[in-house]
């Protein structure tokens, strides 16, 4: 398939192309010998957060105690 560079150096994939793989948000671009390839990433969204969650020192003991606050909560007026 044919695809061109935009004047703001961009290239749209075509629809047939990504219907092979939904919900990929990101492509790993590299450079093999004069061909540029475009990888599928699979996001891992929640191990993501986790990674986040560990790097502000939020335990899950943490989020175990703040969603039992909630709960206990809820039902208050």
């Amino acid at each position: 398939m044919l695809v061109k560079l935009t004047s703001k150096d961009q290239l749209t994939i075509p629809k047939a192309i990504l219907s092979a793989y939904p919900g990929t948000e990101y492509f790993n671009v590299t450079d093999d010998n004069g061909r540029i390839v475009l990888a599928p990433i699979p996001l891992d969204k929640a191990g993501t957060v986790r990674s986040k969650l560990a790097d502000l020192g939020i335990t899950d003991q943490d989020i175990a105690d703040a969603v039992s606050w909630a709960r206990s909560k809820s039902g208050q007026t």
